[in-house]
């Protein structure tokens, strides 16, 4: 459906506008000799001449001024700077489209939290559709009923086609927001920038005593962190969910994929990016998200997250990756595991060697080589391991049922569990169901990959490098072949 997504306009022909006010990356870390390091996805980007006193202008955030905003342009596409938009949008430039099945309870709280606005409920397919028509009714909302169930995809889809304002925002009937005029206004402001194809607030578990209730509010699998970012493919935030998104209708075209049961959200995201269209996360603007009633539904909702993973590397191959690394940056971290620590040291080392000789000329390469190097080579032990565990966890259980594979096994496995909680404290109580969650996801990961018969979502993808195994044997001199930086 890539080709029935509109083109977004030309990066090129669509600067900054002047006075907008754009503030750095939290991410983004300024080193010496005029470098700036991330993005999404990450990058070492030189800023020459008067351009870095423009970024580290930006970076304690302020205005764009006249000259600067095809440079401002181009940072926010990389990711490296977000726009912040103070005026509010319009609600009335806003069309609110609900899809249901079943579960009136929620849907009749959520209207309540939407009186007054453009409300569109899509009954997809309901078994009682009296109650959810009296429910709409009962809050001025429109109706639209479908008679068979056609899944989410489908029902967004029918919303759309039945409305008409500029943008749409779509919420699962299960979704909370404690001021909903102030959050449409927060995410209609964002389209100010005409890239914009798409945008998501944070999605917090909701309120509840139950222990699905507490380990949702710190670990809900629809929370993308608490930093805004620009969703990009195997960026920090690689894609936002579609249990509240608003969209640019200029920029939906034939919408989501009704193929798709699940994993629909992240199918959009990417053919949005794919034709040029931002697609923005919003952290500073909260919502809140209902943990399933049950254990079985909680399980089989992780279960169809992971199974989804199938259909969508057939469409987008190896961005669907489980685990995504260059090559030396796992013989590091294997060497390490394996007990041969001097392996891994030395590949550090050469990596280290051939990044200062491509910034040779520059003042403090060897500053600036090791920073880098230290931040994506030996930070990424931990996002390694959880990436390992979060799809292949039950597998590496299985090998420490062997003796001489337990320790390394459970070393893996340990890392990669408990890096949840890098940045929370340590819940005991959280820790089984840590475990369950991504047993379940693994399991539906295996699930999407047989029925798809398709090994795809189950490959690692190991990204080139200019580093070879001659250079890491010492048959070849530092940082031959090698290109420079990307610079503005």
């Amino acid at each position: 459906m890539a080709d029935l997504t509109p083109l977004a306009p030309s990066p090129t022909d669509t600067p900054l506008e002047a006075g907008t006010l754009v503030v750095f990356d939290d991410e983004a870390t300024f080193l010496d000799a005029g470098f700036v390091a991330g993005g999404a996805p990450w990058r070492l980007l030189r800023l020459p001449g008067g351009s870095r006193t423009v970024a580290e202008r930006w970076k304690r955030g302020g205005p764009v001024r006249a000259g600067e905003e095809r440079f401002a342009r181009t940072l926010v596409q990389q990711g490296l700077l977000h726009p912040v938009y103070r005026a509010d949008g319009d609600v009335d430039d806003v069309d609110i489209v609900i899809p249901v099945k079943d579960d009136v309870d929620s849907l009749r709280q959520l209207l309540e939290q939407l009186r007054g606005l453009h409300v569109t409920v899509i009954d997809d397919g309901t078994v009682n559709p009296v109650l959810v028509a009296d429910c709409a009714r009962r809050f001025d909302a429109a109706l639209i009923r479908l008679e068979t169930n056609v899944g989410p995809a489908g029902a967004r889809n029918a919303g759309v086609a039945a409305t008409t304002r500029p943008l749409v925002c779509f919420l699962d009937a299960d979704v909370s927001l404690d001021d909903a005029p102030d959050t449409i206004r927060r995410l209609g402001a964002q389209f100010q920038d005409p890239l914009l194809g798409a945008c998501a607030p944070r999605i917090r578990g909701g309120a509840g005593d139950s222990a699905r209730d507490r380990f949702e509010r710190r670990f809900s699998p629809l929370d993308m962190g608490a930093k805004n970012a620009l969703v990009v493919p195997g960026g920090p935030v690689g894609y936002v969910p579609s249990a509240c998104l608003m969209v640019r209708r200029t920029s939906f075209g034939e919408g989501f994929d009704e193929r798709l049961r699940s994993g629909e959200d992240v199918d959009l995201a990417w053919r949005l990016h794919d034709r040029g269209w931002l697609v923005r996360y919003v952290a500073d603007v909260v919502v809140t998200h209902r943990a399933r009633g049950s254990w079985r539904q909680w399980l089989r909702q992780r279960v169809d997250y992971g199974a989804s993973s199938g259909e969508l590397a057939l469409r987008h191959g190896a961005r669907m990756a489980p685990v995504r690394s260059d090559p030396w940056t796992l013989v590091a971290w294997t060497s390490v595991l394996l007990g041969k620590p001097m392996i891994g040291a030395r590949v550090v080392r050469v990596v280290r060697d051939h990044l200062r000789a491509r910034i040779s000329g520059e003042e403090d390469a060897r500053g600036v080589a090791d920073n880098v190097v230290n931040k994506a080579m030996i930070g990424a032990g931990g996002p390694l391991a959880r990436a390992l565990v979060r799809t292949f966890g039950l597998a590496i259980l299985a090998l420490a049922l062997h003796p001489r594979l337990r320790r390394k096994a459970l070393v893996v496995f340990g890392v990669g569990t408990a890096w949840r909680w890098r940045h929370e404290r340590l819940r005991l109580a959280d820790v089984p169901l840590a475990v369950a969650d991504d047993a379940a996801y693994g399991v539906g990961v295996m699930k999407g990959a047989w029925q798809t018969r398709s090994l795809a979502a189950l490959t690692p993808r190991i990204n080139k490098s200019s580093v070879t195994l001659r250079d890491v044997l010492g048959l070849s001199s530092p940082g031959q072949g090698l290109r420079s930086p990307r610079s503005e």
